[in-house]
């Protein structure tokens, strides 16, 4: 294989990784806790949109506390693996490592 056709091999992945970064900034992913009493929504890169708590869950301040973080913990695990499904498709299923840029 030429440095050529390698190097263009790069760029087009570049490009797919650049088109899946705009595409998970419109991806949504809710993560909740408490059986729904707290959800929250994340976007595929990781910003807080919305936070839903249910009224029960107001009356107990520690346990609000400790639902938050559980449903944060629930929509970011989902975000990672929505993430890491669009970047095994956006590379052929080519493992890359974590902050690997694109070109060299």
């Amino acid at each position: 294989m030429n440095i050529q056709k390698m190097l263009k091999q790069a760029q087009e992945m570049q490009n797919k990784l650049a088109e899946m970064n705009r595409e998970l900034e419109d991806r949504e992913v809710e993560g909740s806790s408490g059986s729904g009493m707290v959800k929250l929504t994340l976007t595929g890169k990781g910003q807080l949109l919305r936070v839903a708590i249910a009224e029960e869950a107001l009356s107990d301040r520690e346990m609000l506390e400790d639902l938050i973080v559980a449903a944060h913990r629930d929509a970011k695990d989902k975000m990672d693996q929505m993430v890491n499904d669009a970047m095994s498709s956006a590379t052929g299923g080519l493992a890359l490592p974590q902050g690997f840029k694109l070109p060299f």
